[in-house]
């Protein structure tokens, strides 16, 4: 597999939990712009929560593939409760009808950062132990950090403890470039430094001031990293993601608007064609 690219459902509900059924619009979307996959929260699934089958019949017709599903978690103990365990076994099974397709993993954002080590360790022992069950039933999992400022994993002390404990022999990592940017890192060296753990990633623009932008007139050096994983033989898929006003009132419009620049931009430069953007 080459590098490709796909849309994630949170340009359309940012809400991990809200239960939605607008796959297929959210699927003829996608589509229509080009892209050649989905990243789904597993809220967003709607009728085709408990039909993969199905599922995997109307990508077939759009031509487009399941590139992953997004199964947020709490994990408030060391142990995933037993109601986690069930719940991220339902999706290791689901994602047993599509072969090489990832399962992208978030911890919540909590009410604080209190006893933050102790939540780190307790998340990240919660996220091992998933990633173990999911490679050994032919699934890749691989960890989501996220930038709010409750989240656990935010800021360039919070990824030394994360890089240090992850259990990288069964759970990848999902760098997202926006998140890595509004928690103060650089993404290109988050990404060029870790490119062996790297599972699946997301991208979103993000301003030094750490605002959201619509792709391409952020802060983000996309062109930089899509040839850093270029040159570093990075194969599989980047999601793009919006998170913007303006994607909050018109998702599609957005979508196919960003396309132009993913198109114009990035492409190429997965086929080895230098950047004259830059």
């Amino acid at each position: 597999m080459t590098m490709k690219f796909g849309c994630h459902g949170s340009t359309w509900e940012l809400d991990y939990d809200k239960e939605c059924d607008y796959l297929d619009k959210i699927m003829d979307t996608v589509k229509v712009a080009g892209f050649k996959g989905i990243d789904v929260q597993v809220a967003l699934l709607g009728k085709y929560k408990n039909e993969p089958e199905r599922l995997k019949e109307e990508l077939a017709k759009r031509e487009i593939e399941l590139a992953a599903l997004t199964v947020p978690f709490t994990w408030l103990r060391e142990q995933e409760s037993d109601e986690e365990k069930g719940h991220a076994n339902y999706y290791i099974n689901y994602l047993k009808h599509f072969p090489g397709s990832v399962m992208n993993v978030p911890a919540r954002v909590g009410p604080n950062r209190d006893s933050l080590l102790r939540r780190q360790t307790e998340i990240i022992s919660c996220v091992n132990d998933l990633g173990k069950r999911a490679y050994e039933n032919g699934v890749t999992a691989s960890f989501h950090p996220a930038s709010p400022k409750t989240s656990y994993f935010r800021i360039k002390e919070d990824y030394d403890v994360l890089f240090e404990k992850l259990d990288t022999k069964y759970i990848g990592y999902t760098p997202d470039a926006g998140h890595i940017m509004a928690g103060g890192m650089d993404p290109i060296e988050i990404i060029k430094n870790n490119l062996s753990i790297i599972k699946h990633i997301h991208i979103k623009d993000c301003s030094n001031t750490f605002e959201w932008r619509k792709m391409g007139t952020g802060d983000i050096d996309f062109l930089a990293i899509m040839e850093t994983l270029y040159n570093n033989h990075y194969s599989g898929w980047i999601m793009v993601e919006e998170e913007t006003e303006e994607a909050s009132q018109d998702p599609d419009n957005v979508i196919l608007e960003v396309s132009k620049y993913i198109n114009s931009h990035l492409l190429p430069i997965t086929r080895g064609v230098k950047s004259s953007f830059q």
